[in-house]
């Protein structure tokens, strides 16, 4: 109801035409108000049906940043990572994928060292980091800033517990 209060503004004054006038204009309106309602109705039942499981969770806000975070650090993988490390493996160190059994055996299990490994590199891996030292240890790409290598260690993070199913 609170649609058609908003659209009355937009109302003629009654003063305007006589009797007659006024009563078609009236029912002009009405309908114009009618069918703005039915216009706006479906989309917005639509996004309140889409939204409300989200919201029955006391995540249910952070949920939606949250997956923005996560495609985020999705694109970012596909941009630095996924020339050797293409759905969790690695083509070049086969004893160190982003599966959570290797990065539990190779002491890389957290979100932050596995943002330490991505900025500063370990063994075979570069380090992406802007301030990466020695620069032998770092790739001679462009590197990353440390917000993105946050997302992304996130993303790692969120897909080795995943399994790698979604990548």
């Amino acid at each position: 109801m609170r649609f058609l209060s908003v659209t009355s503004a937009f109302s003629l004054s009654p003063h305007c035409f006589p009797l007659r006038v006024q009563r078609r204009t009236a029912v002009c309106q009405m309908r114009r108000q009618v069918k703005i309602l039915k216009t706006l109705a479906p989309p917005l039942i639509a996004v309140l049906i889409a939204l409300y499981p989200l919201n029955k969770t006391p995540e249910g806000c952070y949920a939606l940043a949250q997956s923005a975070e996560i495609e985020r650090g999705g694109a970012l993988f596909s941009h630095a990572c996924i020339g050797c490390h293409d759905a969790g493996g690695n083509i070049i160190q086969p004893g160190a994928t982003l599966f959570s059994s290797d990065l539990e055996r190779n002491r890389a299990d957290s979100e932050e060292e596995i943002y330490q490994i991505t900025y500063y590199g370990k063994g075979r891996m570069p380090g992406f980091g802007e301030n990466c030292k020695p620069r032998g240890q770092c790739t001679f790409g462009p590197r990353l800033q440390e917000e993105e290598i946050r997302v992304l260690a996130k993303f790692v993070k969120i897909q080795a517990d995943r399994g790698w199913l979604n990548p």
